[in-house]
């Protein structure tokens, strides 16, 4: 498809949205829409792609992929002034086809953008566009046929009588072009936009070529979308909510047919590049996001939260956070457990409640119960550290790290002051707390000695509330 290019329209606001953003920047499943629609058009085979952008442009521009170019609109005239931008862009093609796509209907697929190719190769098209069966069609461009089922033009809903708003096909907004086709078409809807008998207004609509190209004789087709959905797109939060709730399902059925488990789906949301192995468990409340990759007969959730790490085989995350990590084979961790950036959790830790890991190395069968906070620190094999253990790395200007060696036990309440190692089956005694190293093999204790003084309330009567 090197003869072959895409443009992809992204210039309007969120004003609907009420949002400051661009429009295609909003998310479904935690992926912009334009990043839908881009990833689409690279896996159908294009290379050349061209986002005309409008709105706060340099948003989108900033987030494109280098093989991605730019244009931007500076009047947002309609659609088909968008086209014009890019006139020099398809003029390179002009032996080959020009696909244009909505940057805000990110559910367009591989297969539809193919399959609409070849129907528009084999029928030597000058345009083909992608259409869709709508039961409420409220918002789409109508596509209006003769008697003889051939096209006649595409109406925007604004402009359509009522007779053609209760058509239920739908345009999607999506065009296969001959470029050469789609050149002479935007002359004439340009020039027929400045003449002075134009009634249209300053706008210059995509949609009017199909008409034109009608009027020349020019051959113009419909691909009808296999499933509705694809040809969606989102004006407002309350679409927006409709197409993330259609890709969820997508998703998740697209798990459970590699043999994942989602028993009840409430509150579960997996992005689109997730990847999860056979016999894992996914339970209510449990987002997975970004290129997380889990292994199977996992337990997840209820209620954990995965971001952009690594999870083993055999791994029960209950109540956990974990963004930007790798979890061993075998592992437990939970309920309440974050894992922050960094981190590295071995084989068969186990991993209790309430305790926070940042940038650590964790080793195979560690032990950290519970109520612990392990920061810039790298724990050996077979490590215990007790409830309330503290690693103190941060002096107040430089963060420092502290190593507990293979076999060590950590007593409960007690901080480890960094920079710090702790040697190999050293033991720390309860309620200690370690400024210096400590050897392998031997006892810290830091802590003053216990004294009784018998008497002293009585004497002092400091004040309290006094039990008789």
């Amino acid at each position: 498809m090197k003869n072959d290019c895409a443009l992809i329209l992204a210039a309007g606001d969120g004003l609907r949205m009420k949002s400051s953003k661009p429009k295609v920047l909003a998310q479904v499943l935690f992926k912009p829409m334009l990043d839908w629609v881009l990833d689409k058009a690279h896996e159908s085979g294009l290379e050349n792609i061209c986002v005309i952008t409008g709105h706060q442009s340099k948003l989108i521009e900033e987030r494109l992929p280098a093989h991605v170019r730019s244009i931007e609109q500076k009047e947002r005239l309609g659609t088909g002034h968008a086209i014009l931008q890019a006139r020099a862009f398809i003029e390179k093609f002009g032996n080959g086809n020009v696909l244009i796509l909505a940057g805000d209907a990110p559910l367009v697929d591989t297969r539809t953008i193919t399959a609409a190719l070849q129907l528009h190769k084999q029928a030597q098209n000058s345009a083909t566009l992608i259409s869709a069966l709508l039961d409420d069609p409220k918002g789409y461009d109508r596509i209006v046929r003769g008697k003889d089922g051939r096209i006649v033009k595409v109406v925007e809903e604004d402009e359509a009588t009522q007779d053609e708003k209760a058509i239920k096909e739908v345009s999607s907004g999506a065009y296969w072009f001959k470029a050469k086709a789609l050149l002479i078409a935007l002359d004439r809807l340009e020039e027929a936009n400045i003449s002075p008998q134009s009634t249209k207004g300053r706008e210059i609509h995509l949609a009017d070529t199909i008409e034109y190209l009608r009027e020349i004789k020019m051959d113009v087709t419909a691909f009808e979308a296999r499933l509705p959905y694809i040809v969606m797109g989102a004006d407002d939060r309350i679409q927006l909510a409709a197409l993330n709730e259609i890709a969820r399902k997508a998703e998740l059925d697209r798990h459970r047919a590699n043999g994942v488990s989602i028993p009840i789906a409430d509150g579960v949301i997996i992005g689109p590049g997730v990847e999860i192995g056979p016999d894992s468990l996914i339970l209510p409340g449990t987002i997975i996001k970004e290129t997380s990759k889990i292994g199977s007969d996992c337990v997840i959730g209820p209620n954990s939260y995965i971001e952009n790490s690594t999870i083993g085989d055999g791994v029960t995350l209950n109540n956990t956070q974990c963004r930007d990590s790798q979890i061993g084979n075998d592992s437990t961790l939970g309920p309440f457990v974050q894992i922050r950036p960094g981190s590295k959790i071995a084989q068969g830790a186990h991993i209790g409640n309430f305790v926070e890991i940042k940038n650590s190395n964790i080793g195979r069968d560690v032990g950290i119960s519970h109520l612990t906070y392990v920061g810039d620190s790298d724990l050996g094999e077979g490590v215990n550290l007790g409830c309330g253990t503290v690693t103190v790395n941060f002096d107040g200007k430089d963060k420092h790290r502290t190593v507990v060696e293979d076999g060590a036990f950590v007593g409960c309440n007690s901080n480890l002051i960094a920079p710090l190692t702790v040697g190999k089956n050293a033991f720390i005694a309860a309620g200690s707390t370690i400024t210096k190293d400590v050897p392998a093999d031997a006892l810290a204790i830091a802590r003053t000695r216990q004294e009784i003084k018998k008497g002293w309330v009585k004497s002092k009567k400091p004040y309290r509330r006094q039990h008789k």
